[in-house]
């Protein structure tokens, strides 16, 4: 079940526009799963399936276990085995998952963008986003 958090809705908005992005989701991390509470620009029969995210699955769950972002060139083509079909569902082609931290080094949350075009975001790139996601509210 989703559980929208307005105060991560509003952030979340507030960034995809400043990365210029279409999509993207904030899930957070309760025991060892992630739970959905914001979504910009997702398809419903999406946010239903991504509601809940088990432990190291898709993108999200990749990002928490590994503890660094994730990404795709193209959610529509990626053949990886990381993007869930759900996901395909989403009109969107570049996207990342990035991890953002507790003060003690934990996952406390996964935050999605996602963009209508291909691209491979650099390393600098993903640093300067990681520091975004570090400031989603608490």
């Amino acid at each position: 079940m989703f559980e929208r958090n307005q105060a991560h809705q509003d952030w979340l908005v507030s960034l995809i526009t400043k990365l210029k992005g279409i999509a993207g989701t904030v899930h957070v991390q309760r025991g060892d799963d992630l739970y959905l509470t914001a979504a910009h620009n997702v398809p419903p029969n999406v946010v239903a399936i991504v509601s809940h995210v088990p432990y190291g699955k898709g993108m999200a769950g990749m990002a928490q276990v590994k503890k660094e972002p994730v990404q795709t060139c193209n959610l529509q083509t990626d053949d990886t085995g990381n993007i869930k079909p759900g996901a395909k569902a989403v009109n969107a082609q570049a996207a990342i998952a990035l991890p953002a931290f507790d003060d003690a080094g934990v996952v406390r949350a996964v935050v999605g963008i996602a963009w209508s075009q291909e691209a491979e975001i650099g390393a600098t790139e993903q640093q300067a986003m990681m520091k975004m996601a570090a400031s989603l509210p608490h």
